[in-house]
């Protein structure tokens, strides 16, 4: 399960869908991350959301059947922990894309989602708030993952999962690190901004 999970997570949907929409290579402009929000500075909205939803898909689909199966193949929470993070690390440096990979904000919603539709939503209803506010994708993305482990452990206690949620909010800030800089520089570019 655990490397099933990995090898959806190493789906770039960024590739996949520029490659689709006949666009430049996410990973040649802008950012150079293969994330959504680099495909939305193409100009090109429908892939930008083909590949938000793509991203969030693996990262629900891998904890959805792992949680789903899990009783059945007599594996508990632990399991479940690791396949969210497996297809998290996927995405982060998947192997079908010489592990360049992107930031891992889409697919660690879509694990959150999986994990349990309110403890995502609170997550998504951060991110929106702050990105609403400020503009920045990316500091959106580090608000929300700061709070996504104290809402899993309001909700659920401490446990495997509240675990595998903290590695993955360290992972997405360590991934985060050059546009923490940018922030701090006033460099950052905004939502909806487009490449030069």
């Amino acid at each position: 399960m655990t490397v099933a999970a990995y090898l959806l997570g190493s789906i770039s949907f960024a590739v996949v869908m520029s490659k689709m929409f006949g666009i430049a290579d996410p990973r040649t402009y802008g950012s150079k991350n293969p994330g959504a929000t680099n495909v939305l500075r193409s100009g090109n909205k429908g892939a930008a959301i083909m590949t938000l939803l793509g991203d969030g898909a693996k990262g629900w689909l891998a904890v959805f059947l792992a949680d789903h199966f899990a009783a059945q193949l007599g594996v508990g929470d632990t399991a479940v922990a690791l396949v969210a993070i497996a297809v998290f690390l996927g995405h982060l440096w998947p192997v079908f894309f010489r592990f360049i990979g992107g930031k891992g904000v889409a697919t660690a919603l879509g694990v959150l989602l999986g994990i349990n539709p309110w403890l995502g939503l609170a997550t998504l209803a951060t991110w929106l708030v702050i990105a609403y506010a400020f503009r920045y994708s990316s500091l959106a993305a580090l608000v929300a993952a700061l709070f996504a482990p104290f809402y899993y452990g309001l909700l659920f206690g401490v446990d495997a999962i509240l675990l595998a949620v903290i590695v993955m909010s360290v992972l997405l800030a360590y991934r985060h690190s050059q546009n923490i800089a940018n922030l701090l520089a006033g460099k950052e570019s905004k939502i909806g901004s487009k490449k030069k």
